[in-house]
Order: C-alpha cells, then structure tokens, then sequence
C-alpha cells in the first residue's frame, strides 16, 4: 500500500471536524476533492471508513484504527520536520494541548507567550478539556501534551510532574467564615457559590465532591474565569472555590479572605501527560522544560 500524507492529514481533518466539508476547509479543498479522495483511501484499504450523516460523519470501526495510525505517522513527519529545519530542533512545529481550567486560564498564557516569541515557526493548539477527555486524547493521540490537575488514572502515559497546589475558599470580608483557619466542603454548602463556566474543569470536579456528599451545590452566578469570581466573591455576591494560588494573586488587588479547605483532595497535584517522552518532537519536549522551569521559578502561591 502506498498512502500519501496530504491524504492521511485529510482523513485526521475530517475524523475531528467532524464533517466532510470541515475537513476539506482545514486541508483547503474543494469538498468534491476531499470526497474523491476519501473513496480513494476506502477503496485502498478495502474498507469503510466514516458513516455519513445529518450531523457530520462518524468512524467506522475501520476509521477508528486508521485515524490512530494516521495520528502516529503525522506525528513522526512533524518530528522529523522539526529535528531537520532550518532554525535548530524546536524551532518549528505544532504543538496540541489538551489541559484544565487552571493551566489554560492561570499559567500556561504567560508561558506560551515567552515561548512562542522565542520560536517565531512553532504554532499552538490549547484546548480547555476535562480531565477524562485529556486523558483519552493523549492515549488515542489527538494531542501532544495533555496537563492535569490531582490525583488521575491513566495507564500506559507517562506522567511528569510539575507543581503543587491547593484548593481554597475565597470569602467577601466579614464572611461569616472569614474568620475560620479552615472549613470543609460540608461548611460551604450552606452559602451560594460563584462558579467557573459549564463544562469546565473545576465546576465538574467540585459538583462530584459535592454529589458524593448526597446533595447539590447552589450556584449564584456562573463566570468565565478565576479573577470573575474574586470578583464576584469581593462584591458579596457568593463565595467560590478556586485554586489558592489564584486567589492570593487576585487578593492582592481585591478585598477577599482566603480559608484552608480542609479535604483531602484540595492538594492537587500538577501533571504534564505525554505518551512517550523521547518519541515527540523537539518543539514539544522544548514546551514540556519550559513549563517545568517556570514552576521551579515562581513562588508556590504565585503561580
């Protein structure tokens, strides 16, 4: 068999679109073309490899296996294009990167700004995903880097541990628990909270806690981000559960208090999941040592 490569980067395009058309726009073809040559891989290979639909497109149990392999060969072609370009290994490349809502709000902007000045031929994709979704997608190989928050299962990755930290309790000053050390989930549960978006990370983890508990959580108001809450928090609004080390940060400029949670799962520990180190390309290994050294370099309650 012989595959052409435009062909395979094809296939991923439409497999994540997930439509033919999508697919055709990313890979800038005309859909008749796209189509052509989809039959043509199906043809090749003797099989079917998408169901066509309403909605889009669905892989067959034949396209399932070939977008994995797709997705590894088109990793091997960007990490040898990135070990033979002209401006040293790292310096070209794309990078996906599936993370939580801390990494992907709080500390990988600031990260990927000096990295990316610095590499003017690395482009990045950062997608916001909850935490079983960046798990699947580095073992199927739909992204690069995937980045974690606590404790996780996920056999087969390599985990590469970064930083520590913990969950707190931000309160508006004169907060009934304002003055309390610390509290337990069970204490908040009395008061509305304000919360991160839907879909988010921390709002899906805090609603497990809260549902093993039996009962629900009672949401004010939903906001976009971790400094939105403080926000909202320093109004009065609610109060709201969030990283510390994003609260202190926020505590500097907003009048807020700050209490220990005290649960075993507010120390969270930080992650960087990959499949194989030494198997992805420069630019990425490149991303995974800056990341590790500005954890090294910011002060725990800072980053």
């Amino acid at each position: 068999m012989h595959f052409d490569l435009a062909d395979l980067r094809l296939f991923i395009h439409v497999a994540e679109g997930p439509s033919l058309t999508q697919g055709a726009r990313r890979a800038h073809l005309s859909l008749a073309a796209a189509s052509t040559r989809i039959k043509a891989l199906e043809t090749q290979l003797e099989a079917r490899l998408l169901y066509r639909n309403s909605r889009g497109v669905e892989l067959t149990p034949a396209g399932v296996r070939l977008l994995e392999h797709a997705r590894a060969v088109m990793r091997q072609v960007d990490f040898l294009k990135s070990e033979f370009s002209d401006g040293g290994a790292g310096s070209t490349g794309h990078i996906r990167i599936y993370a939580n809502t801390t990494a992907v709000t709080e500390f990988m902007p600031e990260i990927l700004a000096r990295f990316l000045a610095d590499r003017p031929g690395v482009t990045v994709d950062l997608q916001e995903r909850l935490t079983r979704d960046i798990i699947r997608g580095v073992m199927d190989g739909s992204t690069d880097l995937g980045i974690t928050a606590g404790p996780i299962v996920a056999p087969g990755l390599q985990r590469l541990h970064f930083s520590t930290d913990r969950l707190a309790l931000a309160v508006p000053v004169g907060h009934p628990l304002a003055g309390r050390k610390q509290v337990t989930l069970d204490d908040t549960l009395q008061f509305p909270h304000v919360s991160l978006h839907e879909g988010s990370t921390m709002l899906n983890f805090l609603r497990e806690q809260v549902e093993n508990r039996g009962t629900t959580l009672t949401l004010r108001i939903q906001v976009s981000g971790f400094e939105a809450v403080c926000r909202m928090v320093e109004a009065g609004v609610g109060i709201g559960v969030l990283p510390e080390s994003a609260a202190r940060r926020h505590q500097r400029t907003m009048r807020l208090e700050i209490v220990a949670l005290d649960e075993p799962w507010a120390v969270r520990e930080r992650d960087m999941l990959v499949r194989k180190l030494e198997a992805l390309p420069a630019c990425v290994r490149a991303l995974i040592d800056a990341v590790r050294g500005y954890a090294a370099a910011t002060p725990a309650g800072s980053r």
